[in-house]
């Protein structure tokens, strides 16, 4: 497991973070509770699906007014595996706290759904006419990340191996870590989640999105920490 490693006692709660994994984990547990047939169904339709948001016989300016739009952030609470749950909300806890302290709630929370969304089209544009939904918040988390890597180009996180019968902890610089996520997010990507719900091209979009987020946020964050 992953554990973060602060020289400074922080001591506000990370709300947005611990509100966006309760909603995935509800979302999920609603799904797994329905039958086969009603999670197939409001996967796609809650689920991002490029064929029915890039039509190439309506023009595009007319699609940005379609409903099948917002599936772009609907579909990122959608989890279908567990695994696939909970690594998202693993890397999203890990790299979420230390970046919504630094960003604040509620920009913490427009960087997960903006940069989710974002993602989304990005996938969706890469697979056109595809009807498999794209679905998971990777593309949240990649943007997370991409903030993260930003934010703290320099920081060390902690690392717990567990070696025979005893657990080591070690400090580890952060890009050992992302380069961890990348790993996991290829291993989604080629070989993970049914319904084509992970793209690379989502993570890509995310986390490039994460970092010019955390760029343009630098005067905000600059005032609310003199605050």
């Amino acid at each position: 497991m992953f554990v973060r490693v602060d020289t400074r006692r922080r001591t506000r709660i990370c709300w947005a973070t611990l509100l966006l994994v309760v909603a995935c984990v509800a979302c999920f547990i609603g799904l797994a509770l329905a039958n086969v047939p009603q999670r197939d169904l409001l996967i796609r339709q809650w689920g991002t699906v490029p064929a029915n948001i890039f039509n190439e016989n309506v023009p595009f300016w007319q699609q940005l007014a379609d409903p099948a739009l917002l599936r772009l952030g609907t579909a990122l609470f959608i989890h279908v595996q567990w695994l696939h749950l909970l690594s998202n909300l693993l890397f999203l806890v890990i790299f979420g706290m230390p970046a919504e302290r630094t960003l604040g709630g509620w920009r913490f929370l427009a960087l997960f759904l903006v940069g989710g969304v974002i993602a989304n089209l990005v996938g969706a544009l890469s697979l056109s006419g595809a009807r498999a939904p794209i679905i998971g918040c990777s593309g949240s988390v990649s943007a997370v990340v991409g903030a993260y890597f930003a934010l703290f180009p320099r920081t060390h996180l902690g690392l717990v191996l567990p070696l025979g019968v005893y657990l080591e902890f070690v400090r580890v610089p952060a890009y050992v870590l992302i380069g961890i996520w990348v790993l996991v997010q290829l291993l989604f990507s080629y070989a993970g989640a049914s319904y084509g719900g992970a793209v690379w091209w989502t993570h890509i979009g995310g986390f490039l999105f994460g970092i010019v987020f955390a760029f343009l946020s630098r005067p905000a964050i600059a005032r609310r920490l003199r605050n």
